[in-house]
């Protein structure tokens, strides 16, 4: 069981994982900052955020673009997050709630 205040795991996260903190965690597998094998089930906001900052400065590296990335990376990214769509489809996720508000 997870403690409040913990995340609860990308692997268990709402949305399938489409979350701002699923984001994260695919984002520090893509860049090499965490195994693939990591969940960060247990982590604590404060630990979260460190990670964000680490994604973030590996992004600022490229211009935050994807199509940036050299190759091995875009091909990561883009194999993770596919991989990531496709359990969040299959956990009920259509994408819908992200563009609700575009005109």
């Amino acid at each position: 069981m997870v403690k409040p205040g913990t995340y609860a795991g990308i692997d268990k996260d709402a949305s399938g994982g489409m979350t701002s903190i699923g984001k994260i965690v695919r984002d520090a597998w893509i860049f090499g900052l965490l195994p693939e094998t990591e969940t960060c089930e247990g982590w604590d906001l404060g630990r979260l955020d460190v990670l964000l900052h680490q994604v973030n400065d590996e992004w600022d590296k490229y211009g935050c673009m994807v199509s940036s990335l050299p190759a091995d990376l875009r091909e990561r990214h883009d194999r993770i997050h596919a991989a990531g769509i496709s359990r969040a489809k299959e956990a009920g996720w259509d994408g819908e709630k992200e563009t609700d508000d575009e005109v």
